[in-house]
């Protein structure tokens, strides 16, 4: 069983930057693959971005690229989403998803792949 708790969110301007964590516990995140999904009002749980087991391969949503950053230190059990250049439509809430590498080579961009969810924080972009 992995717990994952995100934190980071809030109310930023347009422009601006937020660091997203995603801190693991009872189990080393080394043997999960991590993702960031986010969700609207309205609308469905969306991938942003994913980063392997290794690190060594990160895989981003088009509208995010050259924005947002993933990254991850499994040392510290920690999942981080670097946001830059923050836009309204990026407004949601941010969850980080662990997806095991029994079940899959390499990160996923499908969120009913994942084993286990965060409960979410806030992003609030204004313009």
């Amino acid at each position: 069983q992995v717990q994952l708790v995100e934190s980071g969110g809030g109310l930023v301007q347009a422009g601006g930057s937020l660091r997203l964590s995603c801190a693991a516990s009872g189990r080393t995140i080394s043997r999960y693959h991590m993702g960031w999904f986010r969700q609207a009002p309205g609308k469905e749980r969306e991938f942003v971005a994913a980063i392997a087991w290794s690190g060594g391969s990160t895989y981003y949503t088009d509208s995010v690229k050259g924005r947002f950053t993933i990254s991850r230190d499994n040392a510290e059990t920690t999942v981080y989403l670097q946001m830059n250049s923050l836009k309204p439509e990026d407004t949601a809430v941010y969850y980080c998803g662990a997806l095991s590498t029994r079940y899959s080579a390499g990160a996923s961009t499908e969120r009913g792949l994942y084993d286990y969810w965060g409960q979410g924080t806030q992003v609030t972009v204004s313009s």
